[in-house]
């Protein structure tokens, strides 16, 4: 079950890097954070980070 929760893991943070220039441009029109997009995609940049980490120890441990 676990080496399958680490492809899911993995696939949705591929879907992060997907996603964030449609999200950008969105968050672009929130005046709260106009000053504070780099902050912004870096936080999403490091979240899609995580999840494909996460996902490739999940399936690496699993697969053995």
């Amino acid at each position: 079950m676990g080496f399958y929760y680490g492809i899911i893991l993995v696939a949705v943070g591929l879907g992060v890097f997907y996603r964030i220039p449609q999200v950008m441009l969105q968050v672009e029109t929130i005046e709260f954070f106009r000053h504070k997009l780099m902050i912004v995609r870096a936080c999403f940049y490091i979240l899609g980070g995580l999840l494909i980490l996460a996902g490739g120890i999940r399936v690496y441990k699993n697969y053995k």
